[in-house]
């Protein structure tokens, strides 16, 4: 093979710099166990809204945290099984691994100071670049391993594990991942950082604030008032216990993206290419009495440098 292919120049057809290279490919079966474990957490999530006062749920009001925390526990781990059972070869893994360290040791640095968490910022530019499989297999296991590392285990780490996954998947999702570059790019995911750090604060107090009971009676949860009631005491409880985190989180992920997010962007998108997620190796072997050696074929995507080409 003399010429080069369509997909072994590294550029996308349509003249992108760098076409977008999923490290894990999500099949109906991922998609399937997304779609479940999304109803189900927006459910555990929303359940103090959606339970009426006479509903046994309601009766349980202490118990049902602890109840959606272990189910949650069961359904991020049977997710991130599926997504890997998908396609996650030993290239994703060992990337997994290093953005998944890299996120639990940012985590603690900002920790008490304003909400200042500067391990947000990464989320988003991984998954922005590795696609959203990916992005939710790594949210949810940097939040494990930062609560491993800071010993922040409790019945709020499965709801945080879910909230970071569906924070750092929908970065995989934003439009334009293959031709979309330079400023454009970086204001894009500088806005869905500042929306989705406010946003996992305010799913967190859902997880939170059923356990508050009647310990602040003008804020808490009450399960025998009215939804709009409890939406008023939601949003009063928000505005006075959280509001100046997430708006830290929020001006820090967006400060962090436009100053270093290019370099970022840059090296995440060149330990891709090197990768090569999807270039698997096929090896065919010469002929025996001729003495060469087995010829590497890559079947698609790029050959990376150091390997021959095969003529």
């Amino acid at each position: 093979m003399t010429g080069r292919g369509a997909g072994s120049s590294g550029r996308a057809p349509g003249g992108a710099a760098d076409a977008q290279a999923r490290a894990v490919r999500v099949g109906p079966r991922s998609v399937a166990a997304l779609v479940l474990v999304g109803a189900v957490g927006l459910a555990a999530f929303t359940w103090p809204f959606l339970a009426p006062p006479a509903s046994q749920l309601s009766a349980h009001a202490q118990d049902a945290p602890w109840l959606f925390a272990g189910l949650l526990v069961l359904l991020v781990a049977v997710v991130a099984a599926t997504i890997a059972e998908s396609g996650m070869g030993p290239k994703a893994v060992a990337m997994l691994g290093v953005l998944a360290a890299a996120g639990a040791a940012l985590r603690p640095i900002g920790a008490g100071t304003a909400g200042l968490e500067p391990m947000f910022f990464l989320m988003v530019l991984s998954g922005r670049v590795l696609g959203p499989g990916f992005g939710y297999v790594l949210g949810s296991v940097t939040m494990f391993a930062s609560a491993l590392l800071t010993g922040g285990v409790g019945p709020w780490l499965p709801f945080q594990m879910l909230a970071m996954g569906w924070f750092t998947m929908g970065a995989g999702l934003l439009p334009g991942p293959d031709k979309l570059r330079g400023r454009a790019e970086l204001v894009m995911l500088a806005g869905y950082g500042a929306v989705a750090a406010l946003a996992y604060g305010t799913v967190m107090n859902l997880a939170g604030w059923p356990f508050m009971g009647t310990l602040a009676s003008s804020i808490a949860f009450d399960p025998q008032a009215p939804v709009t009631a409890n939406l008023a005491r939601f949003v009063a409880y928000c505005l006075a216990t959280s509001l100046g985190w997430d708006l830290g989180r929020a001006a820090l992920t967006v400060v962090l993206t436009l100053v270093v997010g290019p370099a970022v962007l840059r090296a995440l998108r060149r330990a891709t290419r090197r990768a090569a997620f999807e270039a698997p190796v096929a090896f065919e072997a010469g002929p025996g009495a001729g003495g060469r050696e087995p010829s590497v074929t890559r079947t698609e995507g790029t050959v990376p440098s150091g390997v021959k080409r095969p003529t």
